[in-house]
């Protein structure tokens, strides 16, 4: 294990899936407002603000409440969950061990991970598809095999490159990402105010109810995927730190990129349609923006993917770190960038729609993390009034003595609600690659598969006997705040 007083010193974090300890602890809640900002730069927000319009037939209003909802209830319940990252120190993946047990936790943590290859997938895709626009629009370079491997070779390099790094390179990048990307939004958004023929937009008749609850559950679906991985964002501020203000801040820095940004979507879709179907989801930017715009615009949204991948893959090696690889949280970061790289090809050269591709996948993801945050909320919710929350010992200890191995390494309670929840999410389920026996019921139709997997894994986990933990092998072992600072913890929740 890293020596504590050097883990986190220099530019690049060695920091793993060991929880930080207090003296360690000098992050702020601030700087949460520019991760979340970054966690949502990506023009796939305008695609599936698009999508809203064509395919679920909503107007200019409509899609302002979906955007908005979407953020409040995917990015509030990122916020909720943090909370337990500055009551623990650790990464989500390794708190979760206090909720499944440490043997328990590998089988949602498996299904977490592979979820989150998909979601590296989809972003390096994109990524590569916008650098192969920038290469268009300024070279007249047309995209061929070689130059689609090339440019998602690169991408993922360096993505990696990022990554590796750790948080302090991340913060840095992310902040600065946040200034750019925002002048040339602003740019295009007064270019859209400028130029759109308003009136058409405001004369769409308005969609139904049904789609506008499908709409929400489609653009929340991206933002539920980062629920697992806030606390990896709050493991270094202060037990003080308001979990108030942690969640104010990662609603505000979400709503601020994802409402203006599916907006934007569905008033370009109003003048051209066509979008919405686009082989790819970024060359439509050539065509509806001047080149002098969409090629700065296109440049900062390329870096912004790059940190929404590099966010994804530093979660990622501390997901595989739990899962038991044995490398620093750096190298077992690349596990995702191969996956990522032979994943991104396939869907580049052989898949034959990228937003069927996309929307399933969403679909999928969602239900998949809703059966985690249902179990690990009402575990969470149970700690909330004890003095020692989370024993630091034990989240390492994957032996008999840890406090996490209740049965034989399983919190049963945890594992049944998970797996009950996880098969009904699916059975309400219906995308391009199978349909669920519940797929035709109210759920099913308005979407609504990711919420009633939520309520039911949080309803079984709360409904079943509390779990004993077992007795610690020592107290609060590796938190060296001492009493003070866990009152000042239960004060600040």
């Amino acid at each position: 294990m890293d020596n504590p007083s050097t883990v986190d010193a220099g530019a690049i974090e060695t920091r793993g899936i060991e929880p930080v300890p207090d003296h360690e602890r000098r992050g702020t809640v601030r700087e949460l407002f520019p991760t979340w900002v970054a966690a949502n730069i990506s023009v796939l927000l305008l695609t599936m603000g698009a999508s809203l319009v064509v395919f679920n037939q909503l107007n200019f209003w409509q899609v302002l409440v979906v955007a908005g909802c979407a953020a409040l209830v995917s990015f509030g319940l990122v916020g909720l969950l943090s909370v337990s990252g500055k009551w623990g120190g650790a990464p989500g993946a390794t708190l979760s061990r206090a909720a499944f047990g440490v043997r328990g936790n590998l089988f949602p943590g498996a299904i977490l991970w592979v979820a989150r290859f998909g979601w590296e997938t989809i972003n390096a895709v994109t990524g590569a598809y916008a650098v192969l626009t920038v290469l268009d629009l300024l070279f007249g370079v047309r995209s061929n095999t070689a130059l689609i491997v090339t440019t998602l070779l690169v991408f993922v390099a360096g993505t990696f490159l990022v990554s590796g790094m750790g948080r302090k390179a991340l913060n840095v990048c992310n902040t600065w990402s946040t200034y750019l990307f925002g002048v040339f939004s602003v740019l295009v958004l007064g270019y859209l105010i400028a130029t759109t023929h308003w009136s058409e937009v405001f004369s769409k008749p308005a969609g139904t109810t049904a789609m506008m609850i499908a709409g929400i559950g489609t653009i929340a679906a991206g933002g539920i995927s980062w629920v697992p991985t806030g606390p990896d964002f709050t493991r270094y501020l202060p037990r003080a730190a308001s979990g108030r203000k942690i969640v104010g801040v990662t609603v505000s820095g979400a709503g601020l990129v994802m409402v203006p940004m599916v907006l934007m979507g569905a008033v370009m879709a109003v003048g051209s349609p066509g979008l919405a179907q686009a082989a790819d989801p970024v060359s439509f930017l050539g065509d509806l923006l001047p080149t002098w715009l969409a090629v700065p615009y296109l440049l900062t949204a390329i870096v912004g993917m790059l940190l929404i991948n590099s966010l994804s893959m530093y979660s990622a090696g501390f997901t595989a770190q739990t899962m038991g690889v044995k490398l620093p949280r750096a190298l077992a970061v690349s596990i995702n960038a191969v996956i990522s790289l032979v994943a991104g090809l396939l869907l580049m050269l052989v898949a034959k729609s990228f937003l069927g591709s996309f929307i399933t996948f969403l679909t999928l993801l969602a239900v998949s993390f809703s059966a985690w945050i249902g179990v690990y909320a009402v575990d969470m919710f149970r700690r909330r009034s004890r003095a020692v929350r989370y024993d630091a010992a034990s989240l390492t200890d994957t032996g008999r003595n840890s406090r996490y191995w209740y049965t034989g390494g399983f919190c049963l309670q945890a594992m049944v609600a998970w797996v009950l929840a996880l098969l009904t999410g699916l059975a309400f389920t219906r995308c391009d690659w199978f349909t669920g026996p519940l797929a035709d019921t109210p759920v099913g139709r308005n979407g609504l598969a990711w919420a009633a997997t939520i309520v039911i894994s949080a309803a079984i986990m709360a409904a079943l006997p509390a779990p004993r933990e077992n007795a610690p092998a020592t107290a609060d072992a590796g938190q060296d705040a001492g009493l003070p600072a866990q009152r000042a913890e239960r004060a600040t929740v």
